[in-house]
């Protein structure tokens, strides 16, 4: 099956450029296109994207508002946020909203189709750069956040697996640096999704951070 991918971004140059990148890859379709996040709300309804590729700052909606718009219901698509690195400051914003994932327009192409793909399968990504700057703005104290929210019980063992997620760690690396099976990594992933109530593994780091689950690194 071919993911359906709408491009939304104020740039015609940028959406061109995605669109040729995607119509030479096979297992993705381009089935529309949004010069900003008002269209890019009424273009899901309508043509029901598996993934929109949503630029941040664009005319009469933003793409954060349009993600929190577009993430509201059952069923709804998903949501990879393209940006540049001088707009740090709207990556907090925009995975509350409900984007599963945060890429980077300078990224290798290959990563960026990579990432199309991830968060169709129902997963979430952050490009490993901002992860680092997430996480280095959580040092110094400057992530804001939406308020205190009471921590739930969790294991040793999810703890150990909840801090390794905090460090960007996919679940075959946690497996192998806790020594455990792949499949006992994503069960403790999933219970912590539920004991978190995380929607992904991206509000999953978020919520453990806010929450002081997770210290960032020395």
């Amino acid at each position: 099956m071919r993911i359906r991918v709408l491009l939304a971004d104020d740039q015609p140059l940028v959406r061109s450029g995605l669109r040729v990148l995607m119509a030479d890859t096979p297992d993705l379709e381009v089935v529309g296109e949004a010069a900003n996040g008002a269209e890019a709300v009424r273009l899901a309804a309508e043509l029901a994207p598996d993934v929109v590729v949503m630029d941040i700052r664009m005319p009469e909606m933003d793409g954060i508002e349009a993600t929190r718009r577009l993430t509201a219901g059952p069923g709804a698509a998903r949501v990879l946020i393209l940006t540049t690195f001088d707009e740090d400051e709207h990556v907090y914003g925009a995975l509350r909203a409900g984007a599963s994932g945060f890429a980077v327009k300078d990224m290798a192409l290959d990563d960026l189709l990579a990432a199309v793909r991830v968060v169709a399968a129902g997963d979430a990504l952050i490009a490993p750069g901002v992860t680092r700057r997430l996480i280095a703005d959580f040092v110094a104290g400057k992530a804001p956040g939406p308020g205190p929210e009471r921590a739930p019980a969790i294991t040793g063992r999810e703890q150990q697996v909840l801090t390794l997620v905090g460090r960007g760690r996919s679940n075959s690396e946690i497996a192998q640096e806790l020594f455990i099976t792949v499949a006992t990594t994503k069960s403790h992933v999933a219970r912590l999704l539920t004991k978190l109530d995380a929607r992904d593994r991206v509000q999953l780091v978020i919520k453990a951070y806010e929450m002081g689950l997770v210290t960032p690194p020395r």
